[in-house]
């Protein structure tokens, strides 16, 4: 009979957990010396997923300390107004670092919004500016998501040096910016990286050679457990939501098989709330040398 397979469970809760209680530390530290973090939010329209979101986000500034300011915009706001706001925001002080919530309401110019946003106030790493530093490998916010991948496999002990990791989608949020980082000549990282998506033939061919595999593709049930190389680590990085349920892309069945895998709630999210903290942080430390 052969024996089960107990997969590590590489918690994201967990570890923002541990990685908040460091960050309240840096925020007292801050704070005695004036200043105080603020992470700034802008939210158009009404969207329950959205606002359900933005309302976490918040509640981690609340339990790290951070001051958190809100922008709440309504549905129908001209292209001009919102970006107006997103103005107003970058010259605001008590803002370090902010987001404009995605998706923008039908008519809304989503890629002008995001570049009016002060590249050094972009709490999500995403603006064209710091996405040019992340492929430079020069110092800048780095994508939450990405970076909160990174520091998982880190924090669980999977070895990423050298390794191959297959990146399941080609987004901006995770896809391509993960690719760009695991491959950069740094600690931690120096992967070989292979990004593949869903017109891909024969996907479990690629699948199966990952040493780390991260499904980012937002497919229900993508990955199952015939598409893993026995003691890999496995990311769900995607979820769908059907009805009241997320969904991952990574099949309950591949914990018989891989080596580690996130669950599927409390796995990749939290850890993309703890560096979007991070990133406001080391945004608010800039204030030390002005």
């Amino acid at each position: 009979m052969d024996k089960q397979n107990i997969p590590v469970i590489m918690s994201g809760r967990n570890l923002a957990d541990q990685l908040q209680e460091t960050m309240k530390d840096e925020t007292n530290a801050l704070k005695r010396q004036g200043i105080v973090p603020g992470l700034g939010t802008v939210l158009v329209g009404d969207d329950p997923a959205s606002a359900t979101y933005i309302a976490m986000k918040h509640k981690a500034c609340e339990d790290v300390g951070m001051a958190s300011i809100h922008a709440q915009l309504p549905k129908d706001v001209s292209q001009s107004d919102l970006e107006a706001t997103l103005r107003d925001i970058n010259m605001n002080p008590e803002v370090d670092a902010y987001i404009v919530q995605l998706p923008l309401t039908p008519g809304l110019n989503e890629e002008s919004a995001l570049m009016a946003v002060d590249p050094e106030k972009d709490a999500d790493g995403l603006h064209p500016v710091n996405l040019g530093r992340l492929v430079m490998g020069a110092p800048g916010p780095l994508p939450c998501t990405p970076a909160g991948i990174v520091e998982l496999l880190i924090h669980y002990g999977v070895s990423i040096e050298g390794k191959h990791v297959v990146i399941v989608g080609r987004g901006l949020t995770i896809g391509r910016p993960l690719a760009l980082l695991l491959s950069l000549k740094r600690p931690n990282c120096n992967a070989a990286v292979t990004v593949i998506h869903t017109g891909v033939e024969q996907m479990g061919y690629y699948t199966r050679q990952a040493d780390i595999l991260v499904a980012a593709a937002g497919s229900p049930g993508l990955i199952s457990a015939d598409m893993v190389k026995p003691g890999a680590a496995v990311v769900g990085a995607g979820l769908t939501r059907v009805g009241k349920k997320l969904h991952s892309d990574v099949e309950d069945s591949v914990s018989e098989v891989a080596g580690w895998v996130t669950p599927r709630i409390g796995g990749v999210g939290p850890m993309t709330v703890a560096m979007l903290l991070q990133n406001t942080i080391t945004a608010a430390k800039k204030r030390l040398v002005k």
